[in-house]
């Protein structure tokens, strides 16, 4: 079955400049070593093989922040800076995936839901993967698309194509 949404492309490229960009004009780009509060999914034992796997692929860094501690520690959990980037694999598929206006991204050979969230910023979640990964970014990212390229790899090497 072939789906109707049209996915962007974000190249590499794009996606260093917009780091590049933010690194030189953000202030203040050092992270805190505060625990982010990150509810832990409950995906199936084959999800969380995949994610337990992208867990130990992850970046250190992500658009100058270190990574840091959730709460509480999961192999299904991330955090980069203070929780300006939080990623949570294994979640439930999100309804906006059925909404044939809902947008989506590419990045490096992976594709993205994209929801636009009131007060804070952008929240990302894979598509066509047996895991689903799901990404939330900050208000400092309400409209940088860059932190995605940090996680394609990771992800098109773990958690394998549903299609």
């Amino acid at each position: 079955m072939k789906s109707s949404h049209r996915f962007s492309r974000l190249p590499a490229a794009a996606g260093a400049v917009a780091t590049a960009v933010l690194l030189a004009t953000a202030p203040g780009c050092a992270t805190t070593d505060a625990k982010a509060p990150v509810p832990v999914p409950s995906p199936a034992a084959e999800e969380a093989s995949y994610c337990r796997a992208l867990h130990q692929e992850l970046p250190d860094t992500v658009a100058g922040l270190r990574r840091s501690a959730t709460e509480p520690r999961s192999e299904l959990t991330a955090a980069w800076g203070d929780g300006a980037i939080v990623l949570r694999c294994g979640v439930f598929r999100p309804a906006g995936m059925s909404d044939p206006q809902a947008q989506a991204i590419e990045a490096d050979g992976v594709n993205w839901l994209v929801e636009q969230r009131e007060g804070t910023g952008p929240r990302f979640t894979t598509t066509y993967r047996k895991a689903y990964v799901e990404l939330s970014l900050d208000e400092r990212f309400a409209h940088d698309t860059g932190p995605l390229v940090a996680f394609a790899g990771p992800v098109g090497r773990t958690v394998p194509s549903s299609v």
